[in-house]
């Protein structure tokens, strides 16, 4: 491969085109593993960013993008329909939280709070209080990487930061600090209680990542802190918006994060593994309320249309994703590489640069002390034979839901080495 090209003229994720952090070239990848141009095979800890939760080159998922691409790859969903995308949203009404009755496809995760994000906007000026028109959330949050999702990310900690001035202002609670398999701390709804009491006239909706805030620092906090949540928007007359694109589709050991609280929020935003790392789509869900609130407004319709909205091959592959989940007992799978998980990781808690260790169903997060020097890290781990992309203080794992005990030990073992080699 002509990485000297790549170095000069690609913009890889996060990364300086002047002094750019290495790139390792994959030729081909199967199971758990990607192949380096060199023959190198590396276990894949990441799941390509959270989303490749069958593992690379299925079969049956490949088998269904053939078929599909022989009926047509694509065609506008305006004004016309097709089986693959009927099929998908049968599915996502089925597996989602009950009440989640209406489904709007688009094409990334991103885009996927954005609709969300007018929606909430769309039922407020459908019932003519157009003065509810912002946005409530907790720190520590991440919820994408366009404009309106930026506004609601941490506006201090985040990536997002550089366009404090630029995004829409909106209210940040503090985020619950009672983790989630601990005491419950009712004091962690003080700063969001006062916040709603003050200014509820002028919020549309509460989002939030349920149960665990991924690029935030991979906390997972108290279901306890979710339940009230939905409490507090019903008493002071808010939505909820769940954002379950990283926590989706088995990830945390539940369906959905929001069933730890038994909560069923207003409007639930899905993606990542939704394809299980095919290619990109994503959904926003809400109650029949809210749809037909919004339909009954001025506008009439969602002011929402991605040109690749409800891709038909896409729908296909995530129709046979879920089908997949639901014949390989996800649940188990799950549970399996969450016990394991919290056996091998804890040993990183005998080392004097690790701060803390965090497992929640397939994810396992070791916290450190110092942040780490990305570029050294991933040499290292590379030399270990595994894939992990370390942010920040976080080394954290989300592998494939078919990792074998053997290939997740592998990842496990490494963690512990690069973790002890950091220095304080």
């Amino acid at each position: 491969m002509d990485l000297q090209f790549d170095q000069q003229h690609i913009w890889h994720p996060y990364t300086s085109l002047t002094k750019p952090l290495p790139t390792y070239p994959v030729v081909s990848a199967k199971g758990v593993h990607l192949t380096l141009e060199d023959g190198t095979k590396l276990v894949d800890g990441m799941s390509s960013w959270w989303s490749t939760i069958h593992g690379y080159n299925n079969e049956a998922l490949n088998q269904a993008a053939k078929d599909q691409i022989d009926q047509m790859a694509h065609v506008m969903f305006g004004g016309l329909t097709h089986q693959p995308a009927i099929q998908l949203c049968k599915k996502l009404v089925e597996v989602t939280p009950k009440g989640l009755n209406k489904v709007f496809l688009s094409d990334s995760g991103s885009v996927a709070v954005e609709v969300a994000i007018k929606m909430a906007l769309q039922y407020w000026m459908s019932l003519e209080k157009p003065n509810k028109n912002k946005l409530l959330t907790i720190k520590h949050g991440y919820h994408g990487d366009t404009f309106a999702a930026m506004a609601v990310c941490d506006p201090v900690l985040s990536m997002h930061s550089l366009y404090g001035d630029l995004v829409a202002k909106h209210f940040f609670a503090q985020s619950p600090k009672s983790p989630f398999d601990g005491a419950w701390d009712p004091t962690d709804l003080n700063s969001i209680k006062q916040l709603m009491h003050e200014h509820h006239h002028e919020m549309a909706a509460l989002i939030l990542e349920p149960i665990v805030q991924g690029t935030g620092g991979m906390r997972m906090y108290h279901p306890q802190f979710l339940a009230q949540c939905r409490q507090l928007c019903d008493q002071y007359d808010i939505l909820l918006i769940a954002d379950e694109i990283a926590t989706g589709f088995g990830r945390t050991g539940k369906w959905f994060a929001c069933e730890y609280a038994n909560v069923v929020p207003d409007i639930i935003c899905i993606g990542k593994a939704i394809t299980g790392g095919y290619m990109s789509l994503a959904a926003t869900l809400c109650t029949d309320k809210v749809a037909q609130d919004i339909c009954n407004g001025q506008a009439g319709v969602l002011m929402h249309g991605p040109t690749f909205m409800a891709n038909p091959l896409a729908c296909a592959v995530a129709v046979k994703n879920i089908e997949l989940l639901q014949q390989n007992h996800w649940q188990s799978q799950v549970k399996a590489i969450e016990k394991q998980l919290k056996d091998e990781l804890k040993a990183c808690l005998t080392l004097n640069t690790v701060k803390d260790v965090r497992v929640l169903g397939a994810i396992g997060a070791v916290e450190l002390h110092k942040a780490v020097d990305v570029a050294v890290i991933q040499k290292r781990l590379v030399e270990l034979g595994v894939w992990i992309r370390p942010f920040d203080k976080i080394i954290y794992i989300m592998p494939p839901y078919i990792i074998t005990p053997a290939q997740l030990r592998q990842l496990t073992e490494a963690i512990f080495v690069v973790a002890g080699e950091q220095v304080l």
